[in-house]
């Protein structure tokens, strides 16, 4: 909130010379005491008109200030590459091999393709029976 602009809808716009050289902000406004008002050349009948206003602004908040857009609100346009290795064979493997060592035969593969892709700066994004799904450039 300005408080030039506050003073000025009160009627008090002389008084805008002494709230700048007292810094005199949102904050200070709302902690102001009559006491504080007098020893700011502000008359009687003005202090109790202030007063009463700062106390309406106490009762209804100010309006938050508008927030800086952080990083991730702002769109952002890039190349993202996807990924989709399977391994060969696996059905063939799957009748061949009891279903634990088959198991065991894709976790090693998905370990595998995992640590050549983080090598790359790549992102798993799903693993899918014996197929792993990749992106670069994510996130």
């Amino acid at each position: 909130m300005d408080i030039g602009s506050w003073l000025h809808g009160l009627g008090l716009e002389r008084y805008e010379p002494a709230f700048r050289n007292n810094a005199i902000d949102t904050e200070v406004l709302l902690a102001l005491t009559e006491s504080d008002l007098e020893k700011l050349g502000v008359l009687l009948g003005h202090r109790k008109r202030m007063l009463r206003a700062i106390d309406e602004l106490r009762i209804t908040p100010l309006p938050a200030p508008a927030a800086a857009p952080s990083p991730a609100d702002r769109a952002e346009r890039r190349q993202l590459t996807v990924m989709f290795c399977d391994l060969v064979g696996s059905t063939e493997l799957s009748s061949r091999l009891d279903p634990e060592d088959l198991r065991e035969v894709i976790g090693a593969y998905h370990r595998a393709v995992a640590e050549t892709v983080a090598g790359f700066d790549g992102f798993v994004a799903k693993y899918m029976g014996d197929g792993v799904l990749v992106y670069f450039g994510y996130p």
